[in-house]
């Protein structure tokens, strides 16, 4: 019982700040109070504040436990040399999907351009931790191509947003109007008909034709 009594405490601040995103997420940052966290969590307020000093840090640590392992990973592929630069383009995109933006996660841009005004620093920590790291990530990728003679020479660090841009359009189409864009494809047919295009765009044989 000691045991069992001990790994849920040291899951508590997991569960509690896995609560305040899907809050953040739904409510708004703003919107979002410290009781309803503690509700969803299925804890007390004094609980929520004995992990937690603000919000802003549970937003963090809710990030810290689920994007950034992502990040990790779309870094570790990027690394493997081995692979050609379409097929790590491919990879990296749907990865992101599966592990970002299909979850709750996928809430985050929304939130963030909604919230932007109200808690810059808040904000200006999530593009230096998570979006910084992705687009660098993203850069290498296209630099890798580019040295193999598999990408033409396009602005490497310009092309990443690029990248970036259908992702981004998509989680806002799909968080914000769908209800409204009856029409919003599925998202593997949306990503595999980008990264198709994203991939002869970007491919030095067909600069070559």
């Amino acid at each position: 019982m000691k045991c069992l009594f001990r790994r849920r405490k040291e899951a508590r601040p997991g569960e509690i700040a896995a609560a305040a995103l899907d809050l953040f997420v739904d409510k708004g940052f703003a919107a979002t109070r410290i009781d309803d966290i503690a509700a969803r969590a299925g804890v007390s307020k004094g609980t929520v504040y004995l992990y937690f000093d603000s919000k802003e840090a549970l937003f963090k640590a809710a990030v810290e436990a689920t994007m950034l392992p992502a990040l990790e990973e779309a870094e570790a592929l990027v690394a493997d040399d081995a692979k050609p630069a379409a097929d790590m383009l491919r990879e990296f995109v749907f990865g992101w999907w599966q592990m970002i933006g299909s979850t709750s996660l996928g809430g985050v841009p929304k939130l963030l351009v909604a919230e932007s005004g109200n808690f810059p620093e808040t904000v200006a920590w999530f593009h230096e931790a998570v979006i910084d790291r992705a687009l660098a990530a993203m850069t290498r990728l296209i630099e890798h191509g580019i040295a193999r003679g598999e990408f033409r020479n396009v602005a490497a660090p310009v092309a990443a947003r690029i990248v970036f841009a259908p992702m981004f359009s998509y989680l806002v189409w799909r968080r914000s109007f769908e209800q409204c864009l009856r029409d919003l494809p599925p998202a593997d047919e949306f990503f595999a008909l980008a990264v198709d295009l994203l991939a002869h765009g970007l491919s030095a044989r067909e600069a070559a034709k």
